[in-house]
């Protein structure tokens, strides 16, 4: 297995945090210098067909503007519908031909382009086992994704709580230290210098109640 594979996965929970993971196998090993992770722009609801038109389209059109090479297969979780719209995304971006393969769940079963009928191979087939250890990571990558995301807007809730928090304030301390850990961290002095339009008296308010809500 000396060529590089990439796969595809959407995880979306409810109408909200809808990412995307890319997962690359190199020589049948996972190349983590290879993974990305997408948030979904274009698309509402819950439509991972879209989801998946979406990313890649995005992906392709960023290693076509780069000159990278494409991979030696691009496999995407699902069916008929999902290798469609890969296809479909791919045709919109005049994406040179390469092998693309769906992979389906249920059965294992292998679609691929201008063929109705899937390809099912014996479950003890080394080339099966790739693309499900594929599957398998790209899941995992998605999942751990958003549920990161998810944990980081509980997480930044809890700075709405603090008594005279508005948006301004709220949206100017996430932008200067990145994270609610990072707030809490910080020394009243420190809030003062960094954030514009927190004075002293804000700044020991956000930090006391930060301290008191670990």
């Amino acid at each position: 297995f000396r060529s590089v594979i990439v796969g595809f996965d959407i995880s979306n929970l409810g109408t909200t945090f809808a990412v995307a993971s890319l997962v690359c196998f190199r020589e049948g090993r996972p190349d983590k210098s290879g993974y990305r992770r997408f948030r979904i722009k274009t698309v509402e609801g819950q439509n991972d067909f879209a989801m998946m038109n979406e990313v890649v389209k995005r992906y392709f059109s960023r290693l076509l503007e780069e000159k990278r090479p494409l991979p030696d297969l691009l496999m995407v979780d699902g069916g008929k519908g999902q290798l469609h719209l890969a296809l479909e995304a791919l045709v919109a971006i005049d994406c040179p031909p390469f092998p693309v393969v769906g992979l389906a769940k249920r059965n294992e079963e292998i679609y691929l382009p201008g063929r109705s009928e899937p390809v099912v191979l014996d479950r003890s087939r080394p080339a099966l086992k790739v693309l499900q250890a594929l599957r398998y990571e790209a899941h995992r990558f998605a999942v751990s994704y958003n549920r990161q995301l998810r944990l980081k807007r509980i997480s930044e809730s809890l700075l709405d709580e603090i008594p005279g928090m508005g948006e301004t304030r709220r949206n100017a301390l996430l932008r200067e230290f990145g994270s609610v850990a990072m707030i809490r961290k910080a020394s009243v002095q420190e809030i003062v210098e960094r954030v514009r339009g927190i004075g002293l008296e804000f700044a020991e308010t956000v930090h006391d109640f930060l301290q008191s809500h670990r």
